[in-house]
């Protein structure tokens, strides 16, 4: 029994073979290789011809001229920058669109916004907002989805002119419409240049800035601060970020002391409320203890002034006419902030204070009016002291310590009559 042969082996298949390959590589030669385009291409021109064309109609259906074979190095992205040199140097300028792209990391591949064979007038940009890296660029699209009306976004919504262009005052224009108030306000503290600051996720936004999260978080009052209040004139991310946080910066006109505390304005005022100070005067020469610490400042610091405040006890108190020049104006020597009264007397008496009975007396027991004079008739009835001396003969009983150096009864220092 003989072998069955292939069908396709037979000489009339391989006949037929034969001549299929001899008819398409015909039409192949006789059509350029148009047979097997998907579809017609882009045939508007700018005016300039590039790699000798103007445009890829021009072409005539060569296909190698974009296309290479599967076994070449070079790449289909490579030959667009042959004849497209200016996007070549654009690829190396990060300012650029292209070249932010690149910068960025994206994959080059000209095919991904730009496809041929839609057509002779068809654009030959086509960059879904759905799927184009826009956050590559420096500006995220997450939020800008949808217009306010709840319309889908176009890229020509804000690329008016061209692709790789974008006027700064589109925000501007397009803000405005939603809230115009806003917008003058805002525009009249930052300026127009928008992307300076914004990067499309509203990272520098008053209603979603964490600023807790910075050096300077915002409390008390602060938060009801606008943000144009502290950031005046700022016009960049930069120019935010250099705003100054020590108090006196925004304050100073409001420092009623005159710089006389330094600018660590925080040391005693709180952002809750200004005029709810602090200030621990225990830190200072002069400490705060007893009756001083119930005094308003302005009590001893008159006019606003601090430094050079005199803490002598005589700047504030006076002399008291009481003392008479008696003593020196060290009044902390006999008395304390506790209370003026009672005051105690260290220094040596020429009088027994305790008048021999164990007790210690106020001053003002027998100094009446003044140091410098005394009475004994506080205690003593002036009507039984003129009686016992007139028995005894003494007229002149008026000078009591005279007689009675130590206070005691029977002593009779220097009386008439009496033995030397």
């Amino acid at each position: 029994m003989k072998p069955r042969r292939l069908g396709c082996l037979t000489g009339a298949g391989l006949l037929a073979a034969a001549l299929t390959l001899l008819l398409v590589a015909g039409l192949f030669v006789l059509r350029g290789g148009r047979m097997f385009s998907p579809g017609p291409l882009h045939a508007q021109t700018s005016g300039a011809a590039l790699g000798g064309i103007a445009s890829h109609a021009d072409s005539g259906g060569d296909c190698a001229i974009c296309h290479t074979a599967p076994w070449n190095p070079t790449t289909m992205a490579q030959r667009c920058q042959e004849c497209h040199s200016d996007i070549a140097a654009d690829l190396n300028d990060s300012t650029t669109l292209h070249g932010a792209l690149q910068a960025q990391g994206a994959e080059m591949d000209c095919r991904q916004c730009h496809t041929e064979h839609r057509g002779p007038t068809a654009s030959l940009t086509f960059a879904a907002m759905d799927n184009f890296p826009h956050d590559m660029v420096g500006f995220s699209l997450m939020g800008h989805g949808l217009r306010a009306d709840g319309s889908s976004f176009d890229c020509q919504d804000c690329h008016s002119e061209s692709l790789a262009r974008f006027d700064p005052l589109t925000c501007d224009d397009c803000h405005r419409q939603d809230d115009a108030a806003f917008m003058q306000a805002h525009v009249a503290d930052f300026g127009t240049d928008c992307l300076a600051c914004h990067d499309g996720i509203d990272s520098y936004a008053r209603d979603s800035f964490d600023h807790s999260r910075l050096a300077f978080p915002l409390t008390g009052q602060h938060m009801e601060a606008s943000c144009g209040e502290c950031h005046a004139n700022a016009r960049s991310t930069a120019d935010l970020q250099a705003t100054p946080t020590d108090c006196v910066a925004c304050h100073v006109e409001d420092d009623a002391h005159d710089g006389q505390f330094g600018t660590d304005c925080a040391a005693c005022h709180s952002t809750g409320d200004w005029r709810d100070a602090s200030f621990d005067h225990s830190q200072t020469t002069f400490p705060l203890t007893g009756q001083h610490t119930a005094v308003a400042c302005a009590g001893c610091h008159v006019d606003q002034g601090f430094r050079g405040t005199p803490t002598t006890c005589i700047a504030c108190h006076g002399e008291p006419d009481f003392h008479a020049a008696a003593f020196a104006l060290t009044c902390a020597d006999c008395h304390t902030t506790a209370a003026w009264q009672p005051a105690r007397f260290d220094q040596p008496h020429p009088f027994p204070l305790d008048h021999g009975d164990g007790g210690v007396n106020a001053c003002r027991t027998c100094h009446v009016v003044q140091v410098q004079s005394y009475t004994c008739y506080q205690c003593h009835e002036p009507g039984e002291i003129a009686e016992e001396h007139g028995k005894e003969g003494i007229a002149d009983f008026q000078d009591c310590v005279s007689c009675h150096p130590t206070g005691t009864k029977d002593e009779a220092k220097g009386r008439e009559g009496d033995d030397d």
